[in-house]
């Protein structure tokens, strides 16, 4: 799969799942960690996506 196509991918999964992930994550009734949940998934998805980068330059 080219970015291009992934990164489209990405933004469709993302535009059809924000509401309800936006709903489950401002639940008053939620733990208090949930909004932070999605945080640190986007900065796991960074370091994957850099580790993979460097290691295909050399």
């Amino acid at each position: 799969m080219s970015n291009r196509t992934l990164l489209i991918l990405l933004v469709l999964v993302g535009y059809v799942f924000s509401p309800t992930i936006f709903t489950w994550m401002i639940n008053p009734v939620g733990a208090w960690y949930r909004p932070f949940i999605l945080w640190f998934v986007l900065i796991l998805l960074a370091i994957f996506i850099q580790w993979r980068r460097k290691s295909n330059e050399l």
